[in-house]
Protein backbone atom coordinates (compact mmCIF):
# COMPACT_ATOMS: atom_id res chain seq x y z
CA UNK A 1 0.00 0.00 0.00
CA UNK A 2 1.62 3.08 -1.43
CA UNK A 3 1.47 6.12 0.80
CA UNK A 4 -1.17 8.40 -0.46
CA UNK A 5 -3.38 5.42 0.05
CA UNK A 6 -2.48 4.91 3.03
CA UNK A 7 -2.74 8.66 4.00
CA UNK A 8 -6.13 8.68 2.36
CA UNK A 9 -7.61 5.13 4.42
CA UNK A 10 -6.06 7.68 7.24
CA UNK A 11 -7.67 9.98 6.64
CA UNK A 12 -11.38 8.23 6.10
CA UNK A 13 -10.85 6.40 9.69
CA UNK A 14 -10.10 9.81 11.78
CA UNK A 15 -13.20 11.03 9.91
CA UNK A 16 -14.89 8.14 11.38
CA UNK A 17 -13.88 8.05 14.39
CA UNK A 18 -14.32 12.32 15.04
CA UNK A 19 -17.35 12.18 17.11
CA UNK A 20 -15.54 10.17 19.75
CA UNK A 21 -12.52 11.83 19.63
CA UNK A 22 -14.35 15.15 20.14
CA UNK A 23 -15.95 13.82 22.97
CA UNK A 24 -12.84 12.60 24.75
CA UNK A 25 -11.32 16.15 24.21
CA UNK A 26 -14.35 18.67 26.08
CA UNK A 27 -14.58 15.61 28.73
CA UNK A 28 -10.42 16.30 29.41
CA UNK A 29 -11.29 19.79 29.18
CA UNK A 30 -14.36 19.87 31.67
CA UNK A 31 -12.56 17.85 34.36
CA UNK A 32 -8.96 18.92 34.74
CA UNK A 33 -6.58 16.90 36.37
CA UNK A 34 -2.97 18.01 37.83
CA UNK A 35 -0.11 15.94 37.23
CA UNK A 36 0.28 12.50 38.60
CA UNK A 37 -3.86 12.79 38.95
CA UNK A 38 -4.98 12.28 35.39
CA UNK A 39 -7.13 9.06 36.54
CA UNK A 40 -10.20 10.13 34.53
CA UNK A 41 -7.74 10.89 31.50
CA UNK A 42 -6.25 7.55 31.66
CA UNK A 43 -9.09 5.80 32.05
CA UNK A 44 -10.92 7.19 29.34
CA UNK A 45 -8.16 7.47 26.53
CA UNK A 46 -7.61 3.36 27.76
CA UNK A 47 -11.31 2.54 27.86
CA UNK A 48 -11.07 3.91 23.98
CA UNK A 49 -8.05 2.23 23.04
CA UNK A 50 -9.68 -0.79 24.08
CA UNK A 51 -12.91 -0.42 22.28
CA UNK A 52 -10.85 0.13 19.06
CA UNK A 53 -9.68 -3.54 19.44
CA UNK A 54 -6.41 -2.58 20.56
CA UNK A 55 -4.42 -3.88 23.37
CA UNK A 56 -3.30 -1.31 26.47
CA UNK A 57 -1.21 -1.23 29.21
CA UNK A 58 -2.55 0.24 32.25
CA UNK A 59 -0.69 2.53 34.63
CA UNK A 60 2.54 1.57 32.49
CA UNK A 61 6.20 2.07 33.55
CA UNK A 62 5.78 2.35 37.57
CA UNK A 63 3.20 5.13 37.09
CA UNK A 64 -0.45 5.13 37.94
CA UNK A 65 -1.44 7.60 35.09
CA UNK A 66 0.33 6.46 32.40
CA UNK A 67 0.04 3.99 29.01
CA UNK A 68 1.22 2.37 26.60
CA UNK A 69 -0.69 0.89 23.47
CA UNK A 70 1.54 -1.12 20.49
CA UNK A 71 0.66 -2.01 17.22
CA UNK A 72 1.76 -4.12 14.24
CA UNK A 73 4.48 -6.84 14.26
CA UNK A 74 6.93 -5.10 11.69
CA UNK A 75 8.51 -2.04 10.03
CA UNK A 76 9.05 0.66 11.78
CA UNK A 77 7.59 1.99 15.05
CA UNK A 78 6.60 5.01 15.60
CA UNK A 79 5.15 6.76 18.61
CA UNK A 80 2.30 8.99 19.26
CA UNK A 81 2.85 10.96 22.42
CA UNK A 82 -0.52 12.26 24.40
CA UNK A 83 -0.61 14.84 27.21
CA UNK A 84 -3.39 15.51 29.40
CA UNK A 85 -2.49 16.61 32.77
CA UNK A 86 -3.74 20.25 33.49
CA UNK A 87 -2.12 23.31 35.22
CA UNK A 88 -3.07 24.70 38.94
CA UNK A 89 -6.06 27.22 38.86
CA UNK A 90 -6.11 27.13 35.16
CA UNK A 91 -7.68 23.86 33.88
CA UNK A 92 -6.60 23.52 30.34
CA UNK A 93 -4.95 26.59 29.31
CA UNK A 94 -1.82 24.60 27.63
CA UNK A 95 -4.54 22.46 25.38
CA UNK A 96 -3.88 19.16 26.69
CA UNK A 97 -6.71 17.95 26.02
CA UNK A 98 -6.10 18.39 22.65
CA UNK A 99 -3.23 16.76 22.49
CA UNK A 100 -4.29 13.70 24.04
CA UNK A 101 -7.52 13.82 21.44
CA UNK A 102 -5.24 14.31 18.59
CA UNK A 103 -2.68 11.82 19.19
CA UNK A 104 -5.65 9.36 20.14
CA UNK A 105 -6.41 10.23 16.38
CA UNK A 106 -3.23 9.64 15.06
CA UNK A 107 -2.71 6.30 16.91
CA UNK A 108 -5.64 4.62 16.42
CA UNK A 109 -5.91 5.48 12.51
CA UNK A 110 -2.38 4.47 11.77
CA UNK A 111 -3.30 1.23 14.08
CA UNK A 112 -6.10 0.22 11.86
CA UNK A 113 -3.77 0.09 8.80
CA UNK A 114 -0.32 -1.16 10.81
CA UNK A 115 -0.68 -4.63 9.29
CA UNK A 116 -1.42 -3.75 5.81
CA UNK A 117 1.27 -1.33 5.60
CA UNK A 118 3.97 -3.31 7.48
CA UNK A 119 4.88 -0.79 10.04
CA UNK A 120 4.06 -0.31 13.81
CA UNK A 121 3.08 2.72 15.94
CA UNK A 122 3.03 2.89 19.55
CA UNK A 123 0.96 5.54 21.90
CA UNK A 124 2.19 6.18 24.84
CA UNK A 125 0.39 7.95 27.44
CA UNK A 126 2.64 10.63 29.35
CA UNK A 127 1.44 12.01 32.11
CA UNK A 128 3.23 14.94 34.00
CA UNK A 129 4.26 17.27 31.86
CA UNK A 130 3.84 20.78 33.72
CA UNK A 131 6.36 20.16 36.06
CA UNK A 132 5.99 15.98 36.84
CA UNK A 133 8.70 15.06 33.86
CA UNK A 134 6.55 11.92 33.43
CA UNK A 135 8.52 11.24 30.00
CA UNK A 136 11.77 11.70 31.72
CA UNK A 137 10.51 8.70 33.88
CA UNK A 138 9.18 6.37 31.17
CA UNK A 139 12.27 7.21 29.03
CA UNK A 140 14.54 5.87 32.47
CA UNK A 141 12.37 2.66 32.44
CA UNK A 142 12.51 1.60 28.89
CA UNK A 143 9.05 3.72 26.80
CA UNK A 144 11.12 4.28 24.00
CA UNK A 145 13.50 0.82 23.57
CA UNK A 146 12.56 -0.04 20.08
CA UNK A 147 10.81 3.34 18.85
CA UNK A 148 12.15 4.86 15.65
CA UNK A 149 10.72 8.14 15.64
CA UNK A 150 8.29 10.12 17.69
CA UNK A 151 5.90 13.08 17.50
CA UNK A 152 2.93 15.17 19.02
CA UNK A 153 1.18 18.64 18.75
CA UNK A 154 1.04 21.11 20.99
CA UNK A 155 -1.74 24.06 20.94
CA UNK A 156 -0.67 27.81 20.24
CA UNK A 157 -2.05 30.59 18.76
CA UNK A 158 -0.15 29.94 15.38
CA UNK A 159 0.98 26.74 13.11
CA UNK A 160 4.43 26.51 14.05
CA UNK A 161 7.48 24.23 13.01
CA UNK A 162 8.30 24.02 16.78
CA UNK A 163 8.26 25.45 20.22
CA UNK A 164 11.08 27.18 21.34
CA UNK A 165 11.94 24.72 24.21
CA UNK A 166 14.79 25.65 26.50
CA UNK A 167 16.09 23.27 29.09
CA UNK A 168 14.78 23.44 32.63
CA UNK A 169 15.23 23.08 36.15
CA UNK A 170 13.01 24.00 39.15
CA UNK A 171 14.56 24.67 42.74
CA UNK A 172 13.17 25.24 46.37
CA UNK A 173 14.38 27.46 48.30
CA UNK A 174 13.47 27.22 52.45
CA UNK A 175 14.89 30.59 54.85
CA UNK A 176 15.22 29.55 58.55
CA UNK A 177 15.53 32.16 61.07
CA UNK A 178 14.37 33.01 64.28
CA UNK A 179 10.80 33.99 65.44
CA UNK A 180 10.36 37.33 67.53
CA UNK A 181 7.71 39.55 68.57
CA UNK A 182 8.16 42.35 66.41
CA UNK A 183 7.13 45.54 68.55
CA UNK A 184 8.35 44.09 71.61
CA UNK A 185 11.77 42.15 71.32
CA UNK A 186 12.58 42.39 67.41
CA UNK A 187 15.81 43.02 67.93
CA UNK A 188 15.88 39.16 68.91
CA UNK A 189 14.84 37.63 65.64
CA UNK A 190 16.19 36.74 62.27
CA UNK A 191 13.84 37.59 59.64
CA UNK A 192 13.03 35.04 57.11
CA UNK A 193 11.11 36.48 54.79
CA UNK A 194 13.80 39.23 54.68
CA UNK A 195 16.28 36.90 53.75
CA UNK A 196 14.15 35.58 51.27
CA UNK A 197 13.32 38.95 49.96
CA UNK A 198 17.23 39.88 49.74
CA UNK A 199 17.27 36.21 48.33
CA UNK A 200 14.61 37.64 45.22
CA UNK A 201 16.36 40.78 44.61
CA UNK A 202 19.79 39.36 44.27
CA UNK A 203 17.91 37.42 41.29
CA UNK A 204 16.72 40.61 40.10
CA UNK A 205 20.07 42.03 39.83
CA UNK A 206 21.54 38.66 38.00
CA UNK A 207 18.59 38.83 35.29
CA UNK A 208 20.59 42.09 33.72
CA UNK A 209 23.50 40.11 33.13
CA UNK A 210 22.26 36.63 32.00
CA UNK A 211 22.26 36.03 28.18
CA UNK A 212 19.28 36.28 26.38
CA UNK A 213 18.34 32.74 25.36
CA UNK A 214 17.97 32.12 29.96
CA UNK A 215 15.01 32.77 32.15
CA UNK A 216 14.89 33.10 35.84
CA UNK A 217 11.53 33.56 37.52
CA UNK A 218 10.04 32.32 40.70
CA UNK A 219 7.52 33.36 43.56
CA UNK A 220 6.89 33.00 47.44
CA UNK A 221 5.13 30.28 48.71
CA UNK A 222 5.52 31.17 52.48
CA UNK A 223 6.18 34.75 54.18
CA UNK A 224 5.45 34.34 57.50
CA UNK A 225 2.11 33.61 59.90
CA UNK A 226 1.33 37.32 60.97
CA UNK A 227 2.91 40.68 61.00
CA UNK A 228 3.58 41.19 64.76
CA UNK A 229 5.96 37.76 64.72
CA UNK A 230 9.65 38.11 62.82
CA UNK A 231 8.97 35.36 60.45
CA UNK A 232 11.29 32.33 61.28
CA UNK A 233 10.52 30.65 58.03
CA UNK A 234 10.34 31.98 54.22
CA UNK A 235 10.19 29.80 50.94
CA UNK A 236 9.80 29.95 47.45
CA UNK A 237 9.91 28.19 43.93
CA UNK A 238 12.19 29.16 41.51
CA UNK A 239 12.62 27.64 37.44
CA UNK A 240 15.55 28.28 35.87
CA UNK A 241 15.68 27.97 31.96
CA UNK A 242 18.96 28.08 29.38
CA UNK A 243 19.52 27.07 25.94
CA UNK A 244 20.76 23.73 26.90
CA UNK A 245 21.65 21.13 29.66
CA UNK A 246 24.91 22.24 29.39
CA UNK A 247 24.79 26.15 29.55
CA UNK A 248 21.99 25.63 32.05
CA UNK A 249 24.23 23.54 34.62
CA UNK A 250 26.36 26.79 34.43
CA UNK A 251 23.97 29.34 35.37
CA UNK A 252 22.30 27.20 38.52
CA UNK A 253 25.78 28.22 40.59
CA UNK A 254 25.10 31.67 39.63
CA UNK A 255 21.11 31.85 41.20
CA UNK A 256 22.36 29.39 44.53
CA UNK A 257 25.07 32.20 45.03
CA UNK A 258 22.02 35.12 44.82
CA UNK A 259 20.03 32.87 47.25
CA UNK A 260 22.28 32.07 49.86
CA UNK A 261 23.72 35.94 49.96
CA UNK A 262 20.37 36.75 50.87
CA UNK A 263 20.24 34.56 53.69
CA UNK A 264 24.41 35.33 55.13
CA UNK A 265 22.83 38.91 54.61
CA UNK A 266 19.69 38.57 56.94
CA UNK A 267 21.91 36.33 59.34
CA UNK A 268 19.40 33.20 58.09
CA UNK A 269 20.02 29.87 56.66
CA UNK A 270 18.59 28.38 53.41
CA UNK A 271 18.21 25.25 52.03
CA UNK A 272 18.02 24.56 48.23
CA UNK A 273 16.46 21.58 46.80
CA UNK A 274 16.40 20.98 43.22
CA UNK A 275 13.30 19.47 41.92
CA UNK A 276 14.06 16.64 39.38
CA UNK A 277 13.97 16.05 36.65
CA UNK A 278 15.80 18.03 34.74
CA UNK A 279 13.62 19.07 31.12
CA UNK A 280 16.18 19.21 28.18
CA UNK A 281 15.62 21.69 25.29
CA UNK A 282 13.92 20.22 22.27
CA UNK A 283 16.20 18.95 18.80
CA UNK A 284 13.45 18.55 16.01
CA UNK A 285 13.77 16.48 13.26
CA UNK A 286 14.05 18.39 10.38
CA UNK A 287 13.10 15.60 8.00
CA UNK A 288 10.36 14.81 9.71
CA UNK A 289 9.12 18.66 10.33
CA UNK A 290 9.17 18.86 6.52
CA UNK A 291 6.97 15.76 6.36
CA UNK A 292 4.52 17.10 8.72
CA UNK A 293 4.20 20.39 7.29
CA UNK A 294 3.67 18.62 3.95
CA UNK A 295 0.99 17.20 5.47
CA UNK A 296 -0.77 19.97 7.27
CA UNK A 297 -0.91 22.03 4.43
CA UNK A 298 -3.23 19.29 2.65
CA UNK A 299 -5.57 20.10 5.35
CA UNK A 300 -5.27 23.96 4.76
CA UNK A 301 -2.80 25.19 7.86
CA UNK A 302 0.23 26.88 6.91
CA UNK A 303 3.25 25.67 9.15
CA UNK A 304 5.67 27.97 9.35
CA UNK A 305 9.13 29.01 11.57
CA UNK A 306 8.96 30.28 14.31
CA UNK A 307 9.76 33.95 14.32
CA UNK A 308 10.26 36.80 17.11
CA UNK A 309 6.70 37.53 17.30
CA UNK A 310 5.30 34.31 17.32
CA UNK A 311 8.28 31.95 18.72
CA UNK A 312 6.58 30.26 21.92
CA UNK A 313 9.24 29.75 24.15
CA UNK A 314 8.81 27.41 27.27
CA UNK A 315 10.15 24.02 28.27
CA UNK A 316 8.97 20.38 28.16
CA UNK A 317 9.87 16.81 29.02
CA UNK A 318 9.39 16.10 24.76
CA UNK A 319 12.50 17.86 24.98
CA UNK A 320 14.48 14.65 26.56
CA UNK A 321 12.17 12.39 24.25
CA UNK A 322 13.93 14.49 21.53
CA UNK A 323 17.67 13.52 22.48
CA UNK A 324 16.85 9.40 22.15
CA UNK A 325 15.30 9.25 19.14
CA UNK A 326 13.76 11.49 16.05
CA UNK A 327 11.01 13.78 16.79
CA UNK A 328 8.62 16.71 16.26
CA UNK A 329 6.83 18.99 18.55
CA UNK A 330 5.28 21.27 15.87
CA UNK A 331 2.56 23.68 17.42
CA UNK A 332 -1.27 23.91 16.00
CA UNK A 333 -3.12 27.24 15.57
CA UNK A 334 -6.31 26.90 18.30
CA UNK A 335 -6.42 30.50 19.59
CA UNK A 336 -6.32 33.90 17.72
CA UNK A 337 -2.67 35.14 17.65
CA UNK A 338 -1.41 36.83 20.43
CA UNK A 339 -3.76 34.76 22.97
CA UNK A 340 -0.68 32.90 24.45
CA UNK A 341 -0.88 29.54 25.97
CA UNK A 342 -1.25 29.66 30.31
CA UNK A 343 -3.88 32.03 30.34
CA UNK A 344 -7.85 31.85 30.84
CA UNK A 345 -8.49 33.12 27.40
CA UNK A 346 -6.59 30.30 26.34
CA UNK A 347 -8.51 27.71 28.22
CA UNK A 348 -10.97 29.03 26.55
CA UNK A 349 -9.83 28.71 23.24
CA UNK A 350 -8.95 25.10 24.13
CA UNK A 351 -12.21 23.62 24.60
CA UNK A 352 -13.71 25.39 21.20
CA UNK A 353 -14.77 24.91 18.16
CA UNK A 354 -11.39 25.90 16.76
CA UNK A 355 -10.14 23.68 19.49
CA UNK A 356 -12.05 20.59 17.62
CA UNK A 357 -10.91 21.37 13.94
CA UNK A 358 -6.98 21.30 16.10
CA UNK A 359 -8.04 18.02 17.61
CA UNK A 360 -9.47 16.75 13.88
CA UNK A 361 -6.28 18.22 11.61
CA UNK A 362 -3.44 17.41 14.17
CA UNK A 363 -4.48 13.70 14.18
CA UNK A 364 -4.65 13.41 10.17
CA UNK A 365 -1.45 15.46 10.21
CA UNK A 366 0.82 13.11 12.14
CA UNK A 367 -1.00 10.02 11.21
CA UNK A 368 -0.06 11.09 7.41
CA UNK A 369 3.45 11.70 8.46
CA UNK A 370 3.80 8.37 9.64
CA UNK A 371 2.42 6.86 6.39
CA UNK A 372 5.25 8.86 5.06
CA UNK A 373 7.57 6.71 7.38
CA UNK A 374 6.14 3.55 7.05
CA UNK A 375 5.97 3.88 3.25
CA UNK A 376 9.93 5.57 2.88
CA UNK A 377 12.47 3.80 4.35
CA UNK A 378 14.96 6.95 2.85
CA UNK A 379 13.07 9.63 4.70
CA UNK A 380 13.22 7.47 7.93
CA UNK A 381 16.89 6.66 7.48
CA UNK A 382 17.68 10.79 6.76
CA UNK A 383 15.76 11.60 10.21
CA UNK A 384 18.09 9.32 12.06
CA UNK A 385 21.35 10.31 9.94
CA UNK A 386 20.12 14.13 10.66
CA UNK A 387 19.06 12.76 14.56
CA UNK A 388 22.91 11.83 14.69
CA UNK A 389 24.40 14.53 13.70
CA UNK A 390 23.20 17.05 16.08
Amino acid sequence: MDAESLKEAMCMHIDAITPELLAISHDLHAHPEEKFEEHRAHDRLCTAIEQAGLAVERHAFELPTAFRSRTGSTGPDIAVLLEYDALPGLGHACGHNIIAAAGLGAGMAAAALASTAGGRVTMLGTPAEEGGGGKVFMIDRGALEGIDAAMMVHPADSDLTTMNAIAYHGLDAVYTGQAAHAAAHPWQGRNALDAAVLGYMNIAALRQHIAPTERIHGIFTDGGDRPNIVPARAAMNWYVRAADVDALQRLKPRVVAALEAGASAAGCEVAITWRDPVYANLVDSSVITDLYVENARRLGRSVVPPDGSSAVVGSTDMGNVSHIVPSIHPMIAVAPPGVGIHTPEFEIHAGSSSGDQAVIDGAKAMAMTIADLWASESALAAAKRDFIAH
